[in-house]
């Protein structure tokens, strides 16, 4: 299994349904199930990721995972909403001695969008841009998360050849 693929079975165990925010022109092919857009504006980051996540909800609520977090589980995605749905304008989760926000698997009301866009006018570039300027904003901690895995774990990002041989993983040799 691909790691998109897991990130994307922990989210339809929390969502209705999915959208993949890809740049890549072959992505459609690689997620021939889901429905895939590219980023409204390309080249911006992952600010510009979340803001095209936020554009394509149309006004709903917004859970993101980023594609390179194999480990994030169902069981977390669901209390993110959850607390979300309480009343948030985004719940992100933050982990560690030094409080690492992942603003990559996070919920995000739809009042988002504006503030985003905003902050892609100005500059703004990094994906923890969104959860540091909108307003009542949650978080979840150690303890909460350590409820659905060791955070540490959880957040991993598989994001290089040799990140994934560390963690035993093999990429497929295309042939041809």
């Amino acid at each position: 299994m691909r790691i998109a693929d897991r990130a994307l079975a922990a989210l339809r165990g929390a969502t209705e349904r999915q959208v993949v925010v890809a740049n890549d022109p072959r992505a459609a092919a690689w997620f021939d199930e889901e429905r895939v857009v590219a980023d409204d504006t390309p080249g911006v980051g992952p600010l510009g990721g979340l803001a095209s996540a936020l554009h394509v909800a149309d006004g709903a609520p917004t859970l993101v995972v980023a594609w390179d977090m194999p480990f994030v589980t169902t069981d977390l995605l669901r209390a993110l909403r959850r607390r979300g749905e309480a009343g948030a304008s985004a719940v992100v989760p933050v982990h560690g001695a030094t409080r690492l926000a992942e603003p990559l698997c996070a919920w995000y009301a739809p009042e988002g969008l504006a503030t985003c866009r905003a902050l892609l006018a100005a500059g703004a570039r990094r994906a923890g841009a969104l959860f540091d300027a909108l307003p009542d904003t949650a978080t979840l901690g150690d303890a909460e998360l350590a409820r659905y895995g060791e955070p540490t774990r959880l957040f991993t990002s598989v994001d290089t050849p040799e990140r994934l041989a560390e963690l035993g993983g093999v990429l497929e040799q295309r042939i041809g």
